[in-house]
């Protein structure tokens, strides 16, 4: 483990134009689909970090032609037409999300056993309503340890298809791990969402680059999805936009710093529902200025608190708890209880943190009431968390004396994260 990083507060407003790596769940959807496709898929602007790179080697290891180029932001796959080559794998994911999930659901398509495990932590991420989900359409899917948590096994004969009922509180990448393989299934598949759909966003964004690679989806109110069978994603050229989530970390320095940010390739035509955080910012007293292909976001003299439902921007939970202390008012975070199931249990690491750095927080079971109030100097622990060390960094551009530790665990999604933030010190 890395010693900690000391941030260096800005000498005055932020004032920096910032190029953002590629989409990780942009990148991860795009890679399986390529997989899925027939033939030879090029994706450009992708992402390279450690979730990325977990997916990209699982399909190596399944027999497909997986080929990177990380100077060119390339990675092309040749798709196997809805097979997995492999009859057997052992796949590690790491603590990748979405690379579990998206997975699993995948590995149903073959013929012949699996077995899918990640780190310590990933054994504590629920899987269980997706396996329920698999198993009703048809899929032999089993946890060697555990029930309803990684390891799992898969003893695959193809997919069957049909109907099935998902709880999708924990998850939103469950459904989207059933979407993505369905064409692919023997019949057609519907999925009944039972309960809330979390993040629906992201669904979304599914359903948008399913169409894009060839095949749509159908849903009646959200409540219910429907993939007709004999789809075929068509291999194709891809770009991936920028990362929206890793936009919301410098949206909030210009934020906190009164400053002014402009981040191209984001714009009102992105598919990421994370952009919506500046919609907050804009509540706090930010001014946002959207175009097609950018936005601008110009921080007020003084914040202040809002009261927001952060459900479908669950991902942005953290950027908008490390900067709520600058507000003027308190700022009340609601609706995101399964964000205790992410890389780390998100709302107890936060309440932690902030009162490490001297901040009033009233821990709930859904959400975070964050006082404003001076932080003091001290080392933010961040539970090998990514967003952790990106949020509270932020943090560190406005008030002295905060160090990050284990600043490399930002490796999981954007490795160059802090080579970026002191980039825009020269206005980036």
């Amino acid at each position: 483990m890395q010693d900690p990083l000391t941030i260096r507060p800005l000498d005055g407003p932020l004032d920096a134009t910032v190029r953002l790596p590629g989409s990780k769940s942009l990148t991860n959807r795009a890679l399986l689909l390529a997989a899925l496709a027939d033939g030879p898929s090029r994706i450009r602007n992708a992402l390279f970090s450690d979730d990325t790179r977990y997916m990209a080697g699982a399909l190596r290891a399944l027999g497909l032609e997986v080929t990177e180029d990380a100077d060119a932001l390339t990675v092309t796959v040749n798709g196997a037409g809805g097979r997995v080559p492999a009859s057997t794998a052992d796949l590690r994911v790491g603590n990748s999300g979405t690379s579990a999930r998206f997975l699993t659901s995948y590995l149903a398509l073959g013929a012949g056993t699996y077995r899918l495990d990640g780190t310590a932590r990933m054994r504590r991420r629920p899987i269980g309503d997706l396996l329920r989900s698999l198993r009703e359409l048809g899929a032999d899917v089993r946890c060697p340890g555990e029930e309803g948590y990684p390891p799992v096994e898969v003893r695959a004969s193809g997919l069957p298809g049909g109907s099935c009922r998902l709880a999708a509180s924990a998850s939103s990448q469950f459904l989207s791990a059933l979407l993505m393989v369905a064409p692919y299934a023997r019949q057609g598949v519907r999925v009944q969402v039972d309960g809330p759909l979390v993040s629906q966003p992201y669904v979304e964004m599914t359903l948008g680059v399913m169409a894009e690679w060839g095949v749509r989806a159908s849903h009646q109110h959200w409540r219910a999805f429907d993939v007709e069978p004999g789809g075929r994603y068509r291999a194709r050229v891809y770009d991936v936009e920028p990362d929206a989530s890793a936009a919301s970390y410098f949206m909030a320095a210009a934020a906190v710093t009164a400053g002014h940010v402009r981040i191209p390739g984001l714009g009102r035509a992105s598919v990421q529902g994370d952009l919506a955080f500046a919609d907050v910012l804009r509540r706090m007293g930010c001014s946002v200025r959207w175009e097609r292909d950018a936005i601008e976001v110009i921080g007020p003299d003084r914040l202040v608190g809002v009261d927001v439902d952060m459900n479908a921007i669950s991902d942005t939970v953290m950027t908008l708890a490390a900067i709520a202390p600058f507000a003027a008012t308190a700022t009340t975070i609601r609706n995101v209880a399964h964000v205790r199931h992410k890389e780390t249990d998100r709302l107890a690491a936060l309440a932690a943190e902030l009162r490490r750095l001297g901040v009033t927080v009233d821990e709930r079971e859904d959400g975070l009431r964050i006082d404003p109030g001076p932080l003091r100097p001290t080392a933010v622990s961040t539970y090998d968390d990514h967003r952790m060390a990106m949020s509270f960094a932020v943090a560190g551009l406005r008030a002295p004396g905060i160090a990050i530790r284990d600043p490399g665990c930002v490796a999981k999604t954007f490795p160059g994260f802090f080579d970026v933030l002191e980039g825009i010190r020269s206005g980036g």
